[in-house]
């Protein structure tokens, strides 16, 4: 298992938050989201820039931006080489 930002997930890439370092209104409105440690979460698009990201989680679809994933630390399988 490895751990990395929710932001450099790839699409359809699955893992499970462990950790999430914002503080304050946006800690509380990141969790109040439903991104708690412990939730499975897949990536399941990007915006053709690259933010926003949309994840599915719990049964249903959320979009994050770039500068909110940042805070959420997720462990992810490692993907095979080659």
């Amino acid at each position: 298992m490895a751990s990395l930002p929710l932001r450099q997930m790839h699409v359809d890439q699955s893992g499970v938050i462990r950790q999430i370092t914002a503080q304050g209104e946006l800690g509380r409105r990141i969790r109040d989201m439903g991104l708690v440690p412990g939730t499975p979460i897949t990536v399941i698009g990007r915006a053709p820039l690259e933010d926003p990201v949309a994840l599915r989680l719990r049964g249903f679809t959320l979009t994050l931006r770039n500068n909110e994933a940042d805070y959420i630390t997720v462990e992810v399988e490692e993907e095979p080489h080659g």
